[in-house]
């Protein structure tokens, strides 16, 4: 679960704040303060993931607090919380390492929508990190044991992924796989270009590419909400399984799996699903090119 830090002069803020992350599942809340100075001490103290703070407090603002917390080490993200419109001190505060930008008076929608956004980000990163730390490990015991070493192709990277969701056997895995492969061999962007693009290179070998690409959605669509049901399950059996809380949050819009475990739970008449396919390609592509990319795999 991912930590917060808030650090506000407004006490009712704090609490309201704090409520909105427990209550709304967002994370855990394990430090506070009400000015800058104890809070950069109590941040450094408990390094909460992410640091909710203030732009202006009356000992030491917003901006001066993350510059010292930068110096001193802190690594965390940052979200500033102001009722400040102006543009330059705005700019400051994104000079100084914020991300995301909360307007007060508080406004519940608009904190869950930021920091849904925010935690996504974390647990991008947290879990492509993880990755490469277990992939090295991997590597190393291939040393340790004289193994010959070589990189690893494209599917034999996505396919223990696609078997921890359930859908490795999947029609529409099959065309993810041939997607990211061609991106990988021969474009290597950071961006994905749109989805009736990506579905063209699955159809291009087709005799009737037109029609393929209608077909192709379809099965990838098909295969995705699959791993939507999968994890769903899941989650409603262990709340903090380890594939749960690694994919559920990192590939889809985690009200998706919140509402396709609803339905589950509930027993109630599935609906058509909403998913997001043009994350679950791109984090899928993130995951391979880093993998790639990694010096241990070189």
């Amino acid at each position: 679960m991912i930590s917060f830090g808030i650090v506000d002069d407004d006490a009712a803020c704090i609490r309201m704040l704090q409520n909105i992350i427990e209550k709304s599942w967002l994370g855990e809340v394990v430090v506070t303060a009400e000015n800058g100075s104890d809070g950069e001490q109590a941040v450094l103290g408990a390094n909460p993931d992410v640091l909710l703070i203030d732009l202006l407090m009356p000992d030491q603002d917003g901006i001066e607090t993350i510059n010292h917390l930068k110096q001193r080490g802190y690594c965390g993200k940052y979200v500033m919380i102001s009722q400040i419109e102006n543009k330059e001190m705005i700019g400051k505060a994104y000079q100084a390492g914020i991300e995301f930008y909360i307007h007060k008076p508080i406004n519940r929608v608009e904190v869950q929508a930021v920091l849904s956004k925010v935690n996504e980000y974390w647990k991008m990163g947290h879990y492509l990190n993880e990755i490469k730390d277990s992939m090295a490990k991997l590597s190393n015991l291939d040393t340790n044991f004289g193994n010959s070493q070589r990189k690893q192709t494209v599917r034999e990277i996505i396919q223990p992924i696609f078997r921890d969701m359930g859908i490795v056997g999947e029609i529409g895995s099959k065309d993810m796989i041939e997607i990211i492969e061609h991106l990988i061999h021969h474009c290597q962007v950071e961006s994905l270009p749109p989805l009736k693009e990506l579905y063209e290179i699955a159809a291009r070998t087709h005799h009737d590419p037109v029609r393929e690409v209608k077909a192709v959605e379809q099965r990838i669509r098909r295969a995705v909400m699959c791993a939507v049901s999968n994890l769903a399950n899941i989650g409603l059996a262990d709340y903090g399984n380890p594939k749960f809380e690694h994919y559920a949050p990192l590939y889809f819009d985690f009200q998706d799996i919140r509402l396709k475990m609803k339905e589950i739970d509930e027993k109630l008449q599935p609906g058509k699903g909403k998913v997001n396919i043009k994350k679950f390609l791109q984090v899928l592509y993130l995951e391979v090119l880093d993998y790639r990319r990694s010096p241990s795999n070189k």
